[in-house]
């Protein structure tokens, strides 16, 4: 188990490294007014990846070895690390850096209030009682390390986390809403395949095929979205209308799952899909018109590590509420073949998940309204100037 948790941190890790490299790059090289459109293409290549995942693990699972869910990450790597080397601009000579030392304490300090956060999250309610001297101990020292950051980032020369940067409305709004939004989608990507296998008996592969409705609602309104920002220069009205969507499509699926149904759980998962396809690349996309360029590595990361921070967050929080009303359900038995008794309360168990990532997009919403529109600016394309601060209003 401990190579296990070795080993997803140091995934985790990469991944968000890469993400923010790929949306940084968006702002380096093209234009703010058409950063939407491709920025959209990064955020379909995500939900393409979160629908796919689960299918070919389902596949993996049922006709190999569930130990192929890691080897075939090996060729997708090596070929996605092909193309960086031959396809990816190299830096001009003026992007190097300016000498100023890396922050390591901040970085580890970072790293280790995450860390006691996600224990905290994850063994609290299951593991430990939330009241039991462990969680307290990782809360509080979470809280303390959180606490040491904030002062190392005050003195440090070059911050990991520059203060001044959480301090802009764009970037703070941004990290906040993303960070909501991708709790409430860990309600869909872990909750929807499970409850479809326990309640319709789907196969695992089948039940990864059933999440491409919302793949496809996502794909739609990227596009869509995208291709209005570079027309018009304008934004916020997207990611208000995404997370209204969002809200209503949680609500319904709330109310749908007691009564097991594909179709009606289809419909849910394309509204949900339509709505969460207008929020994170817009979002990525206002940050970048905020920030000047040398900063937009930074800003990136942030919105990055606050929507990956989200994620954990809000698998573990969904889960312990899940397994809070789904306590009889047995893995030996197999989701599809489980008692009367053990499917009603994993039925009981998906809706009190679904209840609860509702407010959590309505705030997320909430949040989005505090957002300062500045019309993204569509002449000069390319590195120069294309990630320039916008006038704030």
């Amino acid at each position: 188990m401990t190579w296990l948790i070795v080993s997803r941190a140091v995934q985790g890790v990469a991944a968000g490294g890469l993400m923010s490299l790929a949306m940084a790059a968006v702002g380096d090289l093209v234009s703010p007014r058409e950063r939407g459109r491709y920025l959209g293409f990064v955020a379909i290549a995500f939900a393409l990846a979160t629908v796919v995942g689960p299918l070919i693990g389902g596949v993996l699972v049922e006709h190999a070895s569930w130990r192929w869910v890691f080897y075939v990450n090996l060729p997708v790597g090596a070929a996605a690390l092909a193309g960086l080397h031959f396809k990816l601009p190299a830096p001009s000579a003026e992007a190097a850096r300016d000498g100023k030392p890396l922050d390591v304490s901040g970085a580890i300090l970072l790293a280790g209030s995450t860390i006691a956060l996600m224990l905290a999250c994850i063994w609290g309610g299951d593991r430990y009682a939330w009241g039991s001297p462990t969680i307290i101990a990782l809360i509080a020292g979470g809280a303390v390390l959180a606490i040491a950051l904030v002062a190392r980032e005050r003195r440090a020369a070059d911050p990991i986390v520059p203060l001044n940067l959480l301090r802009t409305r764009p970037v703070a709004v941004s990290s906040a809403a993303l960070f909501l939004t991708t709790a409430a989608l860990f309600s869909i990507t872990v909750f929807v395949p499970l409850y479809l296998q326990t309640t319709t008996h789907a196969t695992p592969t089948q039940a990864g095929l059933l999440l491409v409705p919302m793949m496809l609602g996502i794909t739609v309104s990227t596009n869509l979205a995208g291709l209005a920002m570079s027309k018009t220069g304008r934004y916020k009205r997207y990611p208000i209308l995404g997370l209204g969507l969002m809200t209503v499509a949680l609500v319904l699926l709330a109310a749908v799952v007691p009564h097991p149904s594909r179709s009606a759980t289809a419909i849910g998962l394309v509204m949900f899909g339509l709505g969460f396809g207008m929020v994170g690349q817009v979002l990525t996309a206002a940050v970048q018109n905020s920030v000047p360029p040398e900063q937009l590595g930074i800003g990136m990361a942030t919105t990055t590590f606050f929507r990956g921070l989200g994620g954990a967050v809000g698998a573990a929080v969904l889960g312990a509420i899940f397994a809070a009303q789904a306590r009889t359900t047995t893995t030996t038995a197999g989701l599809r073949h489980l008692s009367a008794g053990a499917r009603a309360e994993v039925i009981h168990g998906v809706q009190s998940v679904f209840l609860t990532a509702a407010p959590i997009a309505a705030i997320a919403l909430i949040v989005v309204l505090a957002l300062r529109e500045a019309p993204l600016r569509g002449s000069a394309a390319g590195r120069a100037g294309a990630g320039a601060p916008a006038a704030s209003h």
